[in-house]
């Protein structure tokens, strides 16, 4: 506390981030509910009547409690950050000498294993399902192509130039994160792919289609990524129920398939445009998951 006596309430700070760091409404109420959640446990379980007085014994009984009780490590750490940024005020406007916080570490959140479609329903829709002999029906199968059997991101696909495309050598020159550029190579069925769209492309608009793009909308002008989010997830619709149906998804199914089928992690790696290794090894996990679903459905031991 200050040598005057003063005290700062919890409305002082709310009152502080809403008008000088000018936080969302939603984030306010998140650190307000906070901080009632941590006044009402230090009440009740600790005999204190204001965060103010709290030590760091007394953050860390609380932290414990939400642990004990199940709450999600996520929102545990959300938690912990308001109460970092309450505190830090309150040494700042000198209320406080030392910050409590000091000694308190967030959580370490496990990673959510990656979203991927099964092969069997990535084989049901790329060679069963019948796409319209049309622009617009080989465009979509291209989208979907591209974006399972090579890996790309959205903002790769959408950024694809006509030029990037190598049919002698089957290789696509990849921009990625960091300007970054990779090549991946193509098989020799996505190549005729490209072809036929390229045809059907020049058909439909004539050369009036933007000619340095390689997927262009029903206009002909530059893919948006709105559009293909609404063909990846139109499509997907038709093979799996999984809840997320996004481009990502198809990436993720790609490396997982690669990694499944016995492909070296760094391979993959390349592939993705990853810049590091320990990015692409969560896949080794989903990996792990799937041997241990084969080994139970399989074993004769499994389930007894």
């Amino acid at each position: 506390m200050n040598p005057a006596g003063h005290t700062l309430s919890a409305d002082d700070f709310l009152q502080h981030i809403r008008f000088e760091k000018r936080l969302s409404h939603h984030t306010l109420t998140a650190y307000a509910n906070d901080l009632a959640q941590f006044s009402t446990f230090l009440t009740t379980e600790c005999n204190l009547d204001q965060p103010a007085r709290a030590d760091f014994r007394h953050i860390r009984s609380w932290i414990v409690s939400l642990v004990e009780a199940g709450m999600d490590k996520s929102s545990i750490n959300r938690k912990i950050a308001t109460l970092r940024c309450y505190y830090g005020f309150l040494v700042r406007r000198k209320v406080i000498a030392l910050d409590p916080m000091a000694k308190i570490q967030a959580l370490k959140a496990s990673k959510k294993l990656p979203v991927y479609v099964e092969e069997k329903p990535m084989e049901t829709l790329l060679d069963e399902i019948e796409f319209a002999d049309t622009f617009e029906g080989v465009r979509d199968k291209l989208v979907l192509e591209l974006l399972y059997g090579t890996g790309i991101r959205l903002s790769e696909l959408t950024g694809l130039k006509t030029a990037d495309v190598n049919l002698y050598d089957k290789t696509i020159l990849v921009l990625g994160k960091r300007n970054k550029h990779r090549i991946i190579p193509l098989t020799d069925p996505l190549l005729e792919l490209i072809k036929q769209y390229s045809r059907l492309k020049e058909q439909e608009f004539g050369g009036q289609a933007d000619p340095a793009m390689l997927i262009v909308s029903d206009k002909g002008v530059a893919a948006y990524p709105v559009l293909i989010q609404r063909i990846v997830k139109r499509h997907l619709t038709l093979v799996t129920t999984l809840e997320k149906k996004s481009p990502h998804v198809l990436r993720h199914t790609f490396a997982t398939h690669l990694l499944n089928r016995g492909a070296d992690l760094n391979a993959i790696k390349d592939l993705l445009g990853h810049s590091s290794l320990a990015a692409t090894q969560i896949y080794t996990h989903t990996s792990l998951e799937q041997l241990k679903k084969t080994y139970d459905q399989a074993h004769p031991k499994a389930k007894k």
